[in-house]
């Protein structure tokens, strides 16, 4: 018997939704719709620092505004702390986490005066690899440090982690079959943040889990990540769905249309007199190689 396909859009709500968020929700929704399954909405709003409520608000009304319903209630990260608190913890006790207390200054300079890190020059899908530093901490010092309140993060001992596990990981990607993982290249990834109670790793692996996701569509630029993603899942337990990740789309620039650098928000494109198929035209239409038109 063939799986329900079951699909998510799962923005964070740091700004309005442009041209390439509708992309991205437009292959989910399609995909499910298609395959007579669910297309389900999540929030992902760890991040106190940078996600608003207004902009939450904003992402379900320019959706219903397109015509991309979704089914069922929309899962709010930011509700569901002690559950990833709980997969933290379920790690932590089998040895495969370690505090890190180094700040982003401390981590460029050890990487530039040492070359320690495990591939140097190399960037992972949170920029460049950590060179081990705190994994390498006496533990007297680490306890001491704990002890005294001291800010960390929390990192994935990467090579304690694959020990665990018997054989590669790969994962199906459509269109391409499967293709094999190496999340060692990426070092220990950080799970849990100074400022946010949880990575994006961690949550969005958890929560596909949870509300049985069985295709992920999501941008070319979150391919990398797919490998972290298939770890967690293994050393979770957690069921492997499909994925599909999709070409980028472009600005004007011909760089990735980004909220950083002034996409135009699709609450806009509405007011300027375009129609929602329209919208979903330009979003589906001018990725990889095509262009957004300008702002």
């Amino acid at each position: 018997m063939t799986a329900e396909v079951v699909t998510r859009f799962a923005p964070s709500p740091t700004g309005y939704l442009h041209l390439g968020h509708v992309r991205s929700a437009l292959q989910g929704w399609r995909a499910a719709r298609q395959a007579g399954g669910r297309f389900l909405l999540r929030i992902e709003d760890i991040d106190p620092t940078r996600c608003r409520p207004e902009y939450r608000a904003a992402i379900e009304e320019d959706l219903r505004a397109l015509g991309l319903g979704w089914d069922g209630p929309v899962r709010v990260q930011s509700g569901h702390l002690p559950e990833y608190r709980r997969i933290l913890d379920i790690l932590a006790r089998r040895g495969l986490l370690y505090p890190c207390f180094c700040t982003r200054a401390e981590i460029a300079r050890e990487i530039a005066r040492s070359g320690a890190a495990p591939h140097p020059g190399e960037t992972g899908p949170e920029g460049p690899v950590y060179p081990g530093t705190c994994r390498r901490l006496d533990p007297a010092e680490r306890a001491r440090r704990l002890s005294a309140g001291e800010p960390h993060a929390l990192r994935l001992d990467m090579a304690a982690a694959l020990a665990t596990l018997d054989g590669r990981l790969s994962y199906e990607e459509q269109g391409d079959g499967r293709v094999c993982c190496e999340p060692a290249r990426f070092g220990d990834v950080v799970l849990a943040r100074k400022d946010a109670p949880a990575s994006y790793h961690l949550c969005v692996t958890h929560d596909d889990a949870l509300q049985g996701v069985t295709l992920v569509t999501r941008g070319e630029d979150l391919r990398a990540a797919t490998d972290i993603h298939r770890l967690l899942q293994a050393l979770m337990g957690w069921p492997e769905p499909r994925y599909a990740h999709h070409p980028l789309l472009l600005g004007p620039d011909g760089k990735r249309l980004a909220k950083r650098d002034g996409a135009k928000p699709v609450r806009e494109l509405l007011r300027d007199g375009l129609s929602p198929r329209e919208i979903l035209a330009l979003a589906e239409g001018t990725a990889a190689g095509g262009t957004a038109p300008p702002a």
